[in-house]
């Protein structure tokens, strides 16, 4: 059984995760009006991937008795300067998400919920991937810069990522 603390905590978080596939979605869409497929395809596939952060939110609340309460979902920014742009907010908005996950292990830990803690550490990880993933691709704009054959390439590197089949793999459920 988790707290109501926790469960409300948790629930707030779903809400963060949708706001982020939701917020992906966004900059996909204005990379696709700028001609930048490949960019859009890695933005689409990031945002498939926080949808399956929710699944596994939805899931553990609903398996440790809680019960999930959707929230309505902020509107995300729809207008970017440049792909280079999109990217330094995308890296931003990892490393607060990140925030918000040590907040969570925080609660957990300051409620000696030792189940959510544990769950919580896949997100941990998962947080330390994403943060190193668009700080990389940060890196490389900045080396190639906002014109020519550069951001060519690497809209057409983004381009190679494969999005998921499902939500949630086998290995991650």
């Amino acid at each position: 059984m988790i707290s109501k603390t926790m469960e409300k905590a948790l629930n707030e978080q779903i809400n963060k995760e949708l706001f982020s596939a939701y917020y992906y979605y966004s900059m996909a869409a204005y990379l696709e009006s700028e001609n930048f497929k490949g960019m859009a395809n890695f933005m689409k596939a990031q945002a498939f991937e926080e949808m399956g952060h929710v699944v596994k939110i939805f899931d553990y609340v609903n398996e440790q008795g809680g019960r999930v309460i959707l929230q309505a979902i902020e509107k995300p920014k729809s207008d970017y300067d440049s792909p280079q742009h999109v990217f330094e907010l995308a890296f931003e908005h990892e490393k607060y998400v990140t925030s918000l996950i040590n907040d969570l292990v925080k609660l957990a830990l300051t409620e000696n919920d030792f189940a959510t803690k544990a769950f919580l550490d896949w997100f941990i990880t998962e947080q330390v991937e994403e943060e190193a993933n668009m700080d990389s691709i940060v890196k490389k704009f900045n080396i190639v810069g906002t014109n020519g054959h550069g951001l060519l390439m690497l809209d057409d590197q983004l381009g190679q990522r494969t999005p998921p089949t499902t939500i949630l793999s086998a290995e991650e459920k």
